[in-house]
């Protein structure tokens, strides 16, 4: 009696266990699933990110508003010389009171490197100046360029300080954008250059949801943050941020003469 039940309990474990082609079969099964679930989980951790990295381009459109508010209705200087010859700080120290001195909030999540470039020619006091930085501002070359043709040809003066009143088109208006991480620059100028800081490779306009190194060059693909003078902030493809019109232009004619498909 005893015995048969030993035969029984050996017959009932081998029953139980799983032949090796059932376990490599479960575990094709499992690697299939795998490769399906991957992209869906990295396109959703891309999409958190570019909304987070739209949350600080939001944060940093209402600190401008702000700025703008206790200024008699003006953005920042262009360079603010007013410690003497040297340069006193750059917008990111002019807004930092009214984003909450978090420095974070100068970081893209989306960022290929913790360190992407920034200037250091501020006061040693202006610490947002020299935090590591992502976002650029708009230099409004265009309009300087047209008031003053004679004294500022190319809307590039250190004095120029843009008026909010000035803007025609708030709502398509972009004041802030997305630079290229190994660039240092802080304003975004359509002048600078032989093409401009939005052809020149110092504009961002493929941070998010792009392929290859379109991330990192900037341009090819996917799209970017940026925050309009109205107050909003959106998400862009690439290249609509500059075509057909250019919302980092203040005219009508220049939104078109410095569009890609004007060049």
């Amino acid at each position: 009696m005893v015995r048969k039940i030993k035969i029984r309990q050996r017959l009932a474990g081998a029953a139980a266990a799983f032949t090796l082609i059932e376990l490599l079969v479960v575990i094709a099964i499992i690697a299939i699933l795998a490769a399906m679930l991957l992209p869906t989980l990295a396109r959703a951790k891309e999409r958190a990110l570019t909304i987070s990295c739209l949350s600080n381009l939001r944060q940093l459109s209402l600190a401008s508003q702000m700025y703008v508010n206790e200024s008699q209705g003006a953005y920042p200087p262009r360079i603010d010389f007013s410690n003497g010859s040297k340069v006193t700080s750059r917008w990111p120290d002019k807004f930092f009171d009214n984003y909450g001195r978090n420095l974070k909030v100068l970081l893209c999540p989306s960022e290929t490197t913790n360190a992407p470039e920034t200037a250091n020619d501020s006061i040693q006091s202006a610490r947002a100046d020299f935090a590591p930085r992502s976002y650029i501002i708009d230099g409004w070359n265009d309009y300087f360029e047209a008031a003053n043709p004679a004294g500022d040809p190319l809307g590039l003066n250190g004095g120029d300080c843009m008026k909010e009143s000035a803007i025609v088109h708030p709502t398509d208006q972009i004041v802030l954008g997305e630079k290229t991480d190994f660039n240092k620059d802080y304003y975004m100028d359509v002048n600078e250059g032989t093409t401009g800081n939005d052809f020149g490779g110092i504009l961002n306009q493929s941070r998010h949801n792009s392929h290859g190194t379109d991330a990192i060059t900037g341009e090819g693909s996917g799209g970017a943050n940026y925050a309009m003078a109205d107050g909003s902030a959106r998400f862009i493809k690439y290249p609509f941020s500059v075509d057909p019109l250019n919302f980092w232009c203040v005219a009508d004619t220049n939104r078109v003469a410095y569009a890609i498909t004007s060049q």
